[in-house]
């Protein structure tokens, strides 16, 4: 079959990454919104809205390449099944704005002459490039080095990096000495004195930190937070609690006037962040775990969950058990949501809403809002 998606990549046989390219967008969303409601039969099919769709190309924010090929001549991309890189820095899915600092950001490692990570050999240096492009056009760039052999390069040639691509903000080199198949290390060493990246949603400029988890498709996070706020906006509140909040993305659209707002973040980096953004609406942020706050804050009224693939868990029965009226949940992961609305009967969903974060995957983002009976 032809890709739907303008992509020499697919056609070449060098990438498969998008599973579904080749059905035509309006029936993969469809589709997905179909099979998101099959896995949630708790939910009634009158509740669900119309699914928020994307456009099917030039929509992620983010480009996590692997570095392959040798000093002055290198891929950015992915590897293929001998471990070896494939060049995609004219991948179709990435902004506009990224996909140039994509191909200045090769033109620095080449002239560079970085070494990068051979993964058969257990060799090198260079491991990935982290690429984060923001509505105004600024840029966060991370380099992922296995160790500080190349830091001191890095480190004198910020001129030269910042000469290539002008619109950088953020830069900084993430050290990740083990050979293993996770993105990166625990040391983090800033280059530039500035350490946030401006991610403007909406009317909203959130701060992202270099470790910070902030959505892959800026246009469609900002619908997601709109609705949030729409279906909040029509219930009576006067505490919310956003657990799991990053740097604050539904703890500032949810602020309003008498309103009081508190996120709760493990992190401390993204707590720090989320402090930075100013709106007309003070919102409290807490760095500690999501749990012990929900149990020792007497809860509120409104409770927001935001949490990894894995779901909210044992943090269910704890909801279910507490004051709250209403739980309002974003979710990637219709399974581990499933998993977690039977955990939580005395809440029942009266609002859902698919977001098509992911197009030519069968990945999605489903907003869901339960009031207690």
């Amino acid at each position: 079959m032809t890709a739907t998606l303008d992509c020499a990549y697919w056609e070449a046989g060098r990438c498969r990454s998008c599973t579904l390219i080749e059905t035509p967008y309006a029936r993969q969303l469809a589709d997905k919104d179909a099979a998101t409601r099959a896995l949630l039969p708790m939910i009634p099919h009158a509740v669900w809205e119309a699914p928020q769709r994307s456009r099917p190309d030039h929509f992620r924010n983010k480009a996590k390449l692997v570095v392959g090929g040798r000093p002055g001549s290198v891929t950015v991309g992915i590897l293929d099944g001998r471990r070896e890189g494939v060049d995609l820095r004219d991948c179709p899915l990435h902004e506009e704005g990224l996909h140039d600092a994509i191909h200045r950001t090769a033109d620095i490692l080449d002239e560079l002459r970085l070494i990068p990570y051979d993964i058969p050999a257990r060799r090198g240096e260079l491991k990935y490039v982290l690429l984060t492009h923001s509505p105004t056009g600024e840029l966060m760039l991370r380099f992922v080095l296995r160790t500080r052999h190349h830091l001191e390069r890095l480190q004198t040639s910020l001129p030269e990096i910042v000469r290539t691509l002008p619109e950088v903000r953020v830069v900084s080199v993430n050290l990740h000495p083990e050979h293993k198949a996770v993105l990166e290390g625990d040391e983090e060493v800033l280059l530039t004195e500035q350490d946030t990246l401006p991610m403007t949603v909406n009317d909203i400029t959130l701060h992202l930190g270099v470790r910070s988890f902030f959505q892959t498709n800026t246009a469609v996070a900002a619908a997601l937070y709109r609705t949030a706020q729409e279906w909040t906006d029509q219930l009576d509140l006067s505490t919310v609690a956003d657990l799991f909040c990053g740097v604050g993305g539904f703890a500032h659209h949810l602020a309003g006037p008498g309103r009081e707002v508190t996120g709760v973040e493990i992190s401390t980096e993204a707590i720090d962040a989320a402090r930075r953004t100013v709106t007309p609406h003070e919102v409290r942020f807490v760095a500690g775990d999501a749990t012990a706050y929900l149990i020792g804050s007497g809860t509120a009224d409104l409770v927001v969950v935001n949490p990894p693939r894995r779901g909210i868990t044992t943090l269910a029965a704890d909801l279910d058990a507490s004051a709250a009226r209403y739980v309002l949940y974003s979710s990637c992961n219709a399974r581990s949501l499933a998993t977690d609305l039977a955990a939580m009967p005395s809440l029942r969903p009266v609002r859902a809403r698919l977001f098509d974060m992911f197009p030519q995957t069968g990945h999605s983002e489903i907003l869901t809002l339960l009031e207690r009976d």
